[in-house]
């Protein structure tokens, strides 16, 4: 395989983080519009990040917080955010670099980019053994929800005059999809 020397994860992966700090802006100048809110996933060790040692304590390497209708004093920074949550009923004030950001996701709309960390141990190693993980974007789509096989309802005609003719037709048989077993006799040729 040749070598990446423009390194396209690392442009892609910068421009996600492009779009996820752009939402955080006019999240918060205009809060969230509809029914977005977002899922936030970051390093807890990352250089940078400042939270309570409380929740360092119970978060030690990650943690994924919910902008969604209870945070406060949001603000966006060239290198990262700061928002206040409530966690237990007591307020704490996160500060975090887009750098420590390794997820974003907004299932109102099922669109979601996971990033690398930055880290610049890591990023040295893993450069050396292998290309960067893949950004994944999941697309707008709905997701569909399992429903329950049902039969058609039957096509109703109106009454005819007959009481021999039926007023609802029978429904129509359903193309089976199941796989067929089919006798192997079935393609042996016949002796006539």
């Amino acid at each position: 395989m040749a070598t990446d020397h423009i390194r396209y994860d690392l442009l892609v992966q910068d421009a996600f983080r492009g779009i996820f700090r752009k939402v955080l802006t006019d999240a918060a100048l205009h809060g969230l519009p509809g029914e977005h809110h977002f899922y936030i996933t970051f390093k807890t060790g990352a250089p940078d990040v400042v939270m309570s040692d409380r929740l360092r304590a119970e978060y030690p390497e990650q943690m994924t917080i919910i902008l969604q209708h209870q945070f406060w004093d949001l603000k966006v920074h060239d290198s990262g955010f700061e928002v206040g949550l409530s966690f237990r009923r007591v307020p704490e004030k996160l500060e975090i670099p887009f750098a420590a950001v390794t997820g974003f996701f907004d299932p109102s709309v099922n669109f979601g980019a996971e990033f690398t960390a930055d880290d610049p141990d890591a990023a040295e190693s893993k450069e050396k053994s292998e290309p960067a993980p893949v950004l994944t974007a999941v697309p707008n789509e709905p997701v569909a929800e399992a429903q329950p096989d049902k039969a058609p309802a039957p096509a109703v005609r109106p009454a005819r005059g007959s009481a021999s003719e039926p007023a609802v037709e029978p429904p129509a048989e359903q193309p089976d999809d199941s796989p067929k077993v089919v006798s192997i006799d079935a393609f042996r040729k016949k002796n006539t």
